[in-house]
């Protein structure tokens, strides 16, 4: 009903709808533009935003979606019960292999974090889940890392068929440290086991 609205929520709602789409950041201006609010509501909802951590703001001063999307996104019931298939994969490999293990996803042209686990290193790949990139090459949506490699091997889930998007196991870290060829194999030997069980 009209009156149980709350204007800076809808306001707020306004802009996280203005990221549903394939470009992966946005500048202040194009948030005015697309969203019709001044540049000073704008600053007011997307400081508050990125309290929660709803938004984030690049070095380049451009936002982009923050982590908390994500994770709640992971309460939904098909993303709750991968994260229990997958994760305890993840941890064995960044135990294994000491590299960072991670489970991603291909949503059109965007590369996102949908889980992470991390070595007990200091020297490593700070992945965390709700990271996301441009996918610059349809053959593997690895990241480019300054100074670091990051090795995928695509995951085929009869639970994930039936979306539209593509799964992928990675390990990633430092590329002086990195043996591509036997993290590779630990990859296909992981992925093998997942592809296995049954849904």
């Amino acid at each position: 009903m009209a009156q149980d609205r709350v204007e800076a929520v809808e306001r707020a709602l306004t802009v996280l709808d203005v990221f549903d789409s394939a470009q992966e950041s946005f500048s202040l201006a194009e948030l005015a533009q697309a969203t019709g609010y001044y540049k000073s509501t704008l600053l007011r909802l997307l400081a508050s935003l990125e309290r929660f951590h709803y938004t984030e703001r690049g070095e380049d001063g451009r936002w982009m979606l923050g982590s908390a999307p994500v994770r709640l996104a992971q309460r939904h019931p098909p993303s709750r019960d991968l994260a229990v298939r997958v994760q305890p994969v993840l941890t064995a490999l960044a135990r294994q292999c000491g590299e960072t293990a991670s489970l991603l996803e291909v949503v059109g042209d965007t590369v996102s974090c949908k889980l992470a686990a991390l070595p007990d290193t200091s020297l490593r790949h700070d992945l965390v889940t709700g990271s996301h990139w441009p996918l610059n090459d349809d053959a593997s949506p690895a990241q480019q890392l300054n100074g670091g490699l990051m090795i995928c091997r695509p995951l085929a889930l009869a639970s994930h068929s039936a979306h539209h998007s593509r799964l992928w196991l990675a390990l990633s870290g430092p590329s002086g440290r990195l043996d591509a060829e036997q993290l590779a194999e630990h990859l296909e030997i992981m992925a093998a086991r997942l592809e296995g069980e049954a849904p």
